[in-house]
């Protein structure tokens, strides 16, 4: 059965456990959300495992805009309304919002992009590749390189954080995890940009909100 990535972020809603994981217990068990649950627990993968499917429903929806010329609006969610009140839970939320404005991702995670964009992709690096003359047995590996690339530049989780280069999302969000006690999820962002879709004159915003950032 093919795995999917909806059965994938159903299965992380559920369990807790992490997106590679929620995969592998999906295939071990040919799909059945319910056995992989199960088997998620047995391996003890499961931040639920004790409390029986509990999901991260509570949270915050937090904004940020940078000089009336890029707006961001994020939701992360928490198990308890308890957390979604601590400091450092709404600092972590605030910075995504910023990483959301300053990096422009299209994506929360790898999961959520569709093969039929991802196909596309492959299929326009295999041509750069061969366009830039490399041989034909080394272009797929080439191709499967640059798509960790593409996943790094267009989903939040991959992205290194705008604030330590060292540091990627994810791990940061597992940080914060630990450190809490909680599973938190960042379930979805929307970006505006002033006349996006517009024919105007090249400003770099996203660069210029990294570099306020950071300075």
């Amino acid at each position: 059965m093919a795995i999917t990535a909806a059965m994938v972020k159903e299965l992380r809603e559920r369990s807790g456990a992490g997106m590679l994981d929620c995969k592998k217990a999906l295939e071990e068990t040919n799909g059945d959300v319910e056995k992989a649950i199960d088997l998620l627990r047995e391996k003890g993968l499961s931040k639920a495992a004790k409390k029986s499917g509990r999901i991260a429903s509570e949270g915050v929806v937090d904004s940020y805009i940078h000089g009336g010329r890029i707006g961001v609006l994020i939701e992360v969610n928490t198990e308890t309304d308890f957390v979604a009140k601590n400091e450092d839970f709404k600092a972590f939320v605030k910075d995504m919002a910023m990483q959301v404005a300053a990096a422009n991702p299209k994506y929360v995670s790898r999961e959520e992009v569709c093969e039929e964009e991802l196909d596309k992709e492959r299929q326009i690096l295999r041509q750069q590749a061969l366009n830039e003359g490399k041989p034909e047995n080394i272009v797929d590996k080439m191709v499967e390189g640059r798509i960790e690339k593409y996943f790094k530049e267009v989903c939040l989780l991959e992205q290194t954080f705008i604030k330590n280069p060292d540091v990627v999302i994810k791990d940061l969000l597992a940080e914060k995890v630990a450190k809490i006690g909680e599973n938190i999820q960042i379930r979805r962002f929307v970006r505006f940009e002033v006349g996006e879709g517009l024919e105007k004159r090249e400003e770099n915003f996203a660069e210029e909100v990294a570099k306020q950032i950071n300075g």
